[in-house]
């Protein structure tokens, strides 16, 4: 299947500037021109390699790993490095164990403070006071 790139880019969910912010990155190839004269350049056309892997990159960055990680994902694919794609993995997993637990802290603290400004005592809200700036 030839595709243009706002062709592969519709299929992949993105804009064609991610799909260009891709390639320079080296994430995604950048096709040669085909076609066309010396004057009008050609047409760039993508294949359902091309889609496989935006949809991969995509689907990774969904998963939390930066761009830096989905290359190498992208890199341990070619080679079936399963050892080192599980590092990869368990090294996602432990932050995002440490983001959720961060995210629960904070739910504690907002019960908390909520709590505190429902018991309608009089002064200034908690809730307010907790996340003031200047002291007061």
């Amino acid at each position: 299947m030839a595709n243009t790139i706002a062709a592969l880019a519709r299929e992949g969910g993105v804009g064609v500037e991610t799909v260009r912010y891709y390639q320079r990155r080296g994430l995604l190839r950048t096709p040669e021109k085909s076609g066309g004269s010396a004057l009008s350049g050609g047409i760039r056309r993508y294949d359902g390699e091309d889609i496989r892997r935006l949809k991969f990159i995509r689907a990774a960055q969904a998963a939390g790993f930066t761009l830096e990680q989905v290359g190498e994902l992208l890199d341990l694919d070619a080679s079936e490095d399963r050892a080192r794609a599980r590092a990869l993995a368990r090294e996602r997993i432990e932050a995002l164990d440490h983001k959720i637990a961060e995210l629960q802290a904070a739910r504690e603290s907002l019960q908390r403070l909520a709590a505190a400004c429902g018991e309608g005592r009089a002064g200034p809200c908690p809730i307010i006071s907790a996340f003031r700036v200047d002291g007061g």
